[in-house]
C-alpha cells in the first residue's frame, strides 16, 4: 500500500501539472477566438469561421517546452522563478508558432486570435498551475522527501522556512545530527532520525535531496561531509543567514568560489523601469477608483462626522518625510482611545509591541471601518502618493521615523534607498500574522533581490490575498 501511495506521489504531480497547462492553454485558444470574433463588427478582419484544428494541436507541444524548462515538477523552485520560466517558455514557443505558420504552413491563422490568445496564455497557465500546485499540496500529494543534516539552530531554520512555504515542494522528513543530545528527540516538529553516518542509508531508500544546514562545524569536517553524501542533489547552507538572495549568482575568482549578491533596486535602469511600470498601472487605476473612493467617504461621514480623508507623515525616498493618504478608519480620537487602552490591557500592550496590529481595535470605526481594513480599500487614496512620486505600487512598507529608529537598525538606509509601496513582501507572505522583525527582514530581501517578475508576482499574490482576506484584521 505503502509502495503504491508512493507511485501516486510520484505521478500525480507530473500529470496534475500537464492536464493544468493543456487546459489552459487550449482555454486561452478558445478565449482569445472568441474575444476576436466579438471584435469582429468594430474591426473586420479575415478570422476563420471555426478555431484552426492545426492551431489547438500545435499548442500541445507548449508542455514539452515548459518540461525542458524544468517545470515538471520543480521542485525547490521559487514562484518568482517559476513564472518567470513558464512566461519565458510561452513567449518563444508563440514566436516559434508564428515563424511556422508564415515560412511554412501559411493556413492563415488570424493574428488576431494568435495576439489574443498569447495574452490569456500569459497569464492562464500560471494561475491553473499555481491551483493545482495548491491543491496537490492539500491532498499531500506535492513535494520530494528532503533529509536536513544538522539538527542546530541553522537546521531548525531550514526546516521552519520549507515547512512553511510548501509549495516549493521540499518536504522535510527529518533530520540527522552526530550530537547525542538531540538524539530522538523533535525540532520543528520533526525527529532527529539519527546520526550523519546513516545518511548514505536513507540515499538508498529513495531520498534525493539532502540538505546540509551545519555552517559551525570548520571547513574540514564540512568538506569530509559533502564528499561522502550520495545524494543526487545536496544543497549547502552557507553561514549566510542574514542575506538571503532569489538570485544569488556564484562566481569562480581564480578556483575560489565566489557569492554575487546585487542590491537590485539600488542600481538606475531598475529603479527607472518600476517608477515605468508604477505609472502605468497607477493612473488608471487611480482614475477608475474615484467613484468608489466618493461612495466610501460618504459612508465614512456618516457613521463618524469628520473628514473622510487623513493623512499620516512617514519616512519615504532618501529618508525625506512625506504624507501618506488613506481613506478614514478610526473614530477621530483614535491615539487617545490606543492609550487608554495600552495602559489598562497588558495584553494588548503585548500585542501592540510585537505587530504594531491589534485584531480587536477599539479605535476602528464599526463595519465601515472594518470592511475597508479588510479588503485594504482604505489604501486606495495612496494610489495618488505613487502618481507623486512619494510611493510605489511594490515596495517596503512605508514606516514612521520611531520605527525606523527602534526596529530597523542598520537596514534603516536600505529601506530609505527605495520608496515604500502600497503592497508588499510583507502582505503576501503573511501580512498582520508576521511579527515586526520578521517584516524588514522581508523588505530587505525584497529590495536586494528585486525585479520585474518578483513585482508582478507580488502584485498578483496581493490580489489573491485580498480576495481571500489571510491574515487581515
Amino acid at each position: 500500500m505503502a509502495e503504491r501511495f508512493g507511485i501516486v506521489r510520484r505521478v500525480a504531480p507530473l500529470l496534475g501539472l500537464l492536464v493544468a497547462d493543456l487546459l489552459a492553454l487550449e482555454l486561452s485558444l478558445l478565449l482569445g477566438y472568441t474575444l476576436r470574433l466579438a471584435l469582429d463588427a468594430f474591426l473586420p478582419a479575415k478570422v476563420p469561421p471555426q478555431i484552426p484544428g492545426s492551431l489547438a494541436l500545435a499548442l500541445l507541444l507548449f508542455p514539452l517546452g515548459y518540461a525542458l524548462a524544468g517545470l515538471y515538477p520543480g521542485y525547490g523552485l521559487p514562484p518568482v522563478e517559476r513564472m518567470r520560466r513558464k512566461v519565458q517558455v510561452t513567449l518563444l514557443m508563440f514566436l516559434a508558432l508564428i515563424a511556422w505558420e508564415w515560412l511554412l504552413l501559411r493556413e492563415g491563422w488570424s493574428r488576431g486570435v494568435l495576439a489574443f490568445a498569447f495574452a490569456f496564455a500569459l497569464v492562464l497557465p500560471p494561475l491553473a498551475e499555481a491551483l493545482m500546485r495548491e491543491g496537490l499540496v492539500r491532498l499531500g500529494l506535492w513535494g520530494t522527501p528532503v533529509l536536513i543534516l544538522g539538527a542546530g539552530k541553522t537546521g531548525a531554520l531550514v526546516a521552519r522556512a520549507l515547512l512553511r512555504e510548501k509549495a516549493l515542494g521540499l518536504r522535510p522528513v527529518g533530520f540527522l545530527d552526530d550530537d547525542p543530545a538531540k538524539r530522538e528527540k523533535e525540532v520543528e516538529g520533526l525527529p532527529v532520525l539519527g546520526t550523519l553516518a546513516e545518511a548514505e542509508a536513507w540515499a538508498r531508500r529513495g531520498v534525493r535531496t539532502a540538505v546540509l544546514a551545519m555552517p559551525g562545524v570548520g571547513r574540514r569536517r564540512l568538506l569530509e561531509v559533502l564528499e561522502g553524501l550520495s545524494f543526487p542533489q545536496v544543497i549547502l547552507v552557507p553561514d549566510l543567514l542574514e542575506m538571503q538572495s532569489l538570485w544569488v549568482s556564484a562566481r569562480d575568482l581564480g578556483g575560489t568560489l565566489g557569492l554575487e549578491i546585487k542590491k537590485n533596486l539600488l542600481l538606475r535602469r531598475n529603479q527607472l523601469t518600476k517608477r515605468v511600470l508604477d505609472l502605468s498601472l497607477s493612473v488608471p487605476l487611480f482614475l477608475l477608483s474615484l467613484p468608489l473612493m466618493a461612495i466610501l467617504g460618504l459612508l465614512i461621514i456618516l457613521v463618524d462626522r469628520g473628514p473622510f480623508l487623513f493623512f499620516q507623515e512617514r519616512i519615504g525616498y532618501g529618508g525625506k518625510p512625506f504624507r501618506i493618504w488613506k481613506l478614514r478608519t478610526m473614530y477621530l480620537d483614535a491615539e487617545e482611545r490606543l492609550k487608554v487602552l495600552l495602559e489598562e490591557d497588558p495584553k494588548a500592550k503585548e500585542e501592540w509591541e510585537r505587530f504594531r496590529k491589534l485584531k480587536n481595535d477599539p479605535r476602528v470605526l464599526p463595519v465601515i471601518g472594518k470592511v475597508l481594513r479588510k479588503a485594504s480599500l482604505d489604501e486606495l487614496p495612496q494610489l495618488w502618493n505613487v502618481i507623486r512620486g512619494d510611493m510605489s505600487l511594490v515596495g517596503p512598507r512605508p514606516a514612521f521615523k520611531e520605527e525606523l529608529e527602534t526596529y530597523y537598525g542598520p537596514l534603516a538606509k536600505l529601506y530609505e534607498s527605495v520608496r515604500p509601496g502600497i503592497t508588499g513582501p510583507w502582505q503576501v507572505m503573511g501580512r498582520n500574522q508576521l511579527e515586526f522583525a520578521d517584516r524588514v527582514a522581508l523588505e530587505a530581501y525584497y529590495v536586494r533581490n528585486w525585479s520585474l517578475w518578483l513585482d508582478f508576482y507580488i502584485l498578483a499574490r496581493t490580489v489573491w490575498v485580498l480576495l481571500t482576506r489571510k491574515g487581515a484584521h
